[in-house]
């Protein structure tokens, strides 16, 4: 790869690590502009060298919100322990399952996502008059960080987005308060995945630290204006990042 092929790939994890920070959906930018870039490039290693630079950047992301954000980290630290180790599962099992089948499900999953956001405008927007109990509260986030941290070692993109609409609708979460909780628990699945593919082997390190610098910069940006604009501006966002996910997913499988 030349320079302008780094250049593309750290604007791409640059503009990413933005779109994570405020609703997920990163790696619909990373993991594309690297099969571009190096079409030859293996699918776990385009996963892993992109886990680097996601790691980071939720990382970042994860201290900016817990600066202004309420944080229980008594239930968050476990819930992230939990996601990396269903991360790194779901990344043992990439090579053994046939990802197809896999797309047309994000789809379908990502237009119901789009169709309850816009019919009920009041979720995410403000918190929940009652709040949930701690029983229902640690179910809720064990089972986002198992089943999406499964899928985020799998397959990746949306986990975010799906961990923000799990705790602003089972939880009644506001989207700003939604999405500080989501970024602790992705960095863990990103972290549990980098780890499992580090140590086998598909991670391109130099590239990926490089692009982890952008995903940085994109994440701190986006948290602190979804901090600033609040959950308003988290909900549009959202729907565009669900619409764009879904026609890119689609070109994808069908085009």
């Amino acid at each position: 790869m030349d320079i302008a092929d780094w250049a593309a790939l750290i604007s791409a994890a640059t503009a990413a690590g933005w779109v994570d920070a405020v609703v997920g959906g990163g790696g619909l930018i990373i993991l594309p502009t690297l099969f571009l870039v190096a079409p030859t490039i293996a699918p776990q290693t385009a996963l892993g060298t992109n886990k680097i630079a996601a790691f980071c950047g939720t990382s970042a992301a994860t201290i900016t919100f817990a600066r202004k954000v309420p944080m229980n980290w008594r239930l968050l630290l476990p819930g992230a322990a939990l996601s990396a180790i269903t991360a790194a599962a779901g990344s043992a099992a990439v090579g053994l399952i046939d990802r197809r089948f896999f797309i047309p499900i994000v789809m379908v999953v990502l237009v119901g996502v789009a169709i309850f956001v816009t019919l009920r405008p009041s979720i995410g927007v403000t918190m929940a008059t009652h709040r949930p109990t701690r029983r229902k509260t640690i179910l809720v986030v064990a089972l986002a960080a198992g089943l999406i941290g499964t899928y985020d070692g799998l397959l990746g993109p949306g986990t975010g987005t799906f961990l923000i609409i799990t705790f602003a609708t089972l939880l009644g979460t506001e989207f700003v308060r939604a999405a500080a909780m989501a970024k602790a628990i992705n960095c863990g699945s990103n972290l549990g995945s980098l780890i499992f593919l580090g140590a086998t082997g598909h991670v391109l390190w130099g590239l990926g630290l490089a692009m982890a610098v952008g995903n940085i910069a994109g994440a701190i940006v986006g948290s602190r204006m979804a901090l600033a604009r609040g959950a308003g501006f988290v909900r549009v966002v959202l729907l565009v990042v669900v619409v764009a996910m879904v026609i890119r997913l689609g070109w994808q499988q069908f085009g």
